[in-house]
């Protein structure tokens, strides 16, 4: 029996989440070994040295890539990319997989998908299709899927979109979001357990806070997230847990402004540099409403019947459930935006909720497809036309 190589890259909390149940099922099939190869934010302290979650799950680590620099600017991200890249290479070379499997839409991904095809080696990228019209995400999403020879989208209009980029529809596969998979298959914690994790009562109402950078918002990332604050302000009886940004530009200044915020409010507010899946998503699904610019309440939110309030444009693009709304930067349209996700007309709503991602199965019908493709002879790639 040939034995396929499968080199799963990850290179942040967020995405790795999203991959697990993929690794498992990678792990357990007898016709595939199991390559991980780890860099980017779970390497640095700051971020949370997530690396050791991996770690924690039972997964032997194959290969380390430190790419990650001690600076959020453009050009610190670009040099990040460049030392990427020569770290994949070394990596490559040693693991020699058969199939790399990237997901998402960040520059170490990135740095992934160009060696990768570079080297002859095919890549199969997940959540490609999809359109983050406020972060520079978008074109980095679309040259990941320029790379790769399979796709593995998580809605039909993504598949319809990532043939209009030129790509073959017998190798784009329309398998739903890997991130819904935790949903259905992790035993997420109750309230008592989750206050005595965090030391902290969660009162009602409670909202969970992710904000990235929005690369390209229309107002400075660090000003827009004074106004996020500033609406949160206007809520004191609320319980309040933000998680820290990704390492993009101005991240670092948004995590500042989160933990001194939190700091001077005791007892209600909490700012965590990781909760990690099994935490993040059993607050989700206690909480009155998710806030912010993250994919998560664009995605698994919707799943968990809770609502969101979106915040700006860096999500603009993607599918929306009738659970999530969106407002501008401004607190006042923060907080009115709120306060009708918190009115008994729009929360009497949220049962109903469809989420538009899958049916919590991705994983399963990625490593049916990782298994069973035939691998071309040649990566010679011709440009669908309509």
């Amino acid at each position: 029996m040939s034995i396929r190589k499968i080199c799963v890259v990850t290179g942040s909390r967020a995405e790795y989440g999203l991959l697990r149940w993929l690794l498992r099922e990678i792990a357990e099939a007898p016709d595939l070994q199991l390559q991980i190869l780890v860099t980017g934010m779970h390497l640095a302290p700051e971020f949370g040295m997530t690396v050791n979650e991996i770690v924690a799950d039972g997964f032997a680590i194959d290969e380390i890539v430190e790419s990650q620099l001690a600076s959020d600017t453009p050009v610190g991200m670009v040099k990040s990319l460049g030392l990427g890249m020569i770290g994949c290479a070394d990596a490559f070379r040693r693991l020699t997989p058969d199939v790399v499997v990237l997901l998402g839409d960040r520059y170490e991904i990135l740095a992934a998908a160009q060696t990768a095809s570079m080297m002859g080696i095919l890549v199969g990228h997940i959540s490609g299709g999809e359109v983050t019209e406020g972060a520079v995400d978008d074109w980095i999403r679309h040259a990941i899927s320029k790379s790769a020879w399979w796709h593995f989208v998580a809605a039909e209009p993504y598949r319809r979109r990532v043939i209009q980029l030129g790509e073959a529809p017998e190798r784009v596969f329309n398998v739903g979001d890997p991130g819904l998979d935790s949903v259905r298959k992790l035993p997420l914690m109750d309230r008592d357990a989750l206050e005595g994790d965090l030391g902290l009562n969660l009162g009602s109402p409670l909202f969970m806070v992710t904000y990235h950078p929005a690369t390209l918002g229309e107002l400075a990332p660090e000003v827009a997230f004074g106004e996020l604050l500033a609406a949160l302000d206007h809520f004191p009886e609320a319980t309040v847990i933000l998680t820290k940004p990704n390492a993009d530009a101005g991240g670092r200044a948004i995590a500042r402004q989160a933990e001194l915020w939190a700091a001077a409010r005791p007892g209600t507010r909490l700012c965590v540099t990781s909760l990690g899946q099994l935490r993040y998503l059993s607050l989700v699904r206690l909480a009155d409403a998710v806030l912010g610019n993250s994919s998560s309440g664009i995605v698994e939110a919707p799943a968990l019947k809770v609502a969101t309030v979106n915040i700006g444009n860096r999500q603009d693009g993607r599918l929306r459930a009738a659970s999530i709304l969106d407002c501008g930067e401004q607190r006042d349209a923060i907080e009115t935006t709120l306060r009708q996700a918190l009115t008994l007309e729009f929360r009497s709503s949220l049962p109903q909720t469809q989420s538009l991602y899958g049916d919590c199965d991705a994983s399963r019908q990625i490593a049916r497809i990782l298994r069973t493709e035939p691998l071309p002879r040649r990566l010679a790639k011709h440009f669908h036309d309509f």
